[in-house]
């Protein structure tokens, strides 16, 4: 008799790290439909849509740390959100992020852009919610990790020409951040 194992017998090393795009984009799709069928407003089935890639962002967050930094979390702003722009956008869409900028006129606020959203790609939105963008779904996944390794932020899906995830931090976060920078010099 042959001793089976379970899920919790297996090891976290890589493991097949490629999905059927067929199949992401008929789970995501039932997804989107569950969400907008229990909602009134286009609001609420983004922040529906954000809830769900919370709940992915903050199972990813550990597995991607235990994996590629052997569970050394990144402390320093910069650090983290390169990592979220490389490292993590890597292993849940199978490419980088494309740009990562600051707002000049405010300080706590970061764009994370990306051209064609993997999330938005098999998605066609009825004319009545025009202005739904599930991209939603990616930023949920943004905000949990960054609200998993203590940098309390709020993240939203915005899209002319290009998907711009927007992140605005907590005060707070950004004057621990000068903390650590004037402590290093």
């Amino acid at each position: 008799m042959a001793k089976t194992t379970g899920i919790l017998d297996k090891s976290l090393s890589r493991g097949k790290t490629e999905i059927n795009l067929s199949t992401f984009a008929v789970l995501f799709s039932e997804m989107v439909l569950y969400a907008q069928n229990r909602s009134e407003t286009v609001t609420d089935i983004h922040d529906r849509i954000a809830q769900y890639g919370k709940q992915v962002g903050y199972r990813m967050f550990d597995i991607i740390t235990l994996r590629e930094k052997g569970y050394k979390r990144e402390t320093k702003l910069l650090g983290m959100l390169m990592f979220i722009k490389s490292t993590v956008w890597k292993n849940l869409f199978g490419k980088e992020a494309d740009k990562l900028e600051r707002l000049n006129d405010d300080h706590c606020t970061y764009l994370l852009i990306e051209k064609d959203p993997l999330v938005n790609t098999y998605i066609s939105v009825p004319k009545d919610k025009g202005v739904l963008n599930c991209a939603a779904f990616a930023a949920g996944i943004i905000e949990a990790i960054l609200e998993s390794a203590s940098f309390k932020c709020k993240v939203t899906a915005h899209w002319h020409n290009e998907t711009a995830y927007v992140i605005q931090f907590e005060e707070s976060v950004i004057a621990r951040e000068n903390a650590l920078l004037d402590s290093n010099r």
